[in-house]
């Protein structure tokens, strides 16, 4: 993955690219995804899961009754990046 897409987005990058459905600032972007059941949000995960590994860019999984919070920031930028963004477009892809 190149520099420039470990650097840390402007708030204005940010609102220009943020992917749909997801929300937040220049610290982390945030989605809550709704499931029919618990087990169905846990298989989502599990392919979450599956793509930050073959990423090697990892969210913060957050595992509810019948829901799945995902938060994306890059820890070594101090927030969002253009990385960041890509994953989250990636996981939209996955619901």
């Amino acid at each position: 993955m190149s520099r420039a897409a470990r650097t840390r987005l402007s708030a204005e990058e940010l609102a220009d690219q943020l992917p749909d459905g997801w929300s937040g600032d220049t610290s982390s972007v945030t989605l809550e995804f709704q499931f029919p059941s618990y087990q169905a949000g846990v298989a989502f995960a599990v392919r979450v899961a599956t793509q930050a590994e073959a990423s090697d860019h990892h969210p913060d999984l957050l595992i509810g009754y019948r829901r799945v919070q995902v938060r994306y920031s890059t820890h070594d930028a101090g927030g969002v990046t253009a990385l960041d963004l890509r994953e989250a477009s990636a996981v939209n892809g996955l619901f």
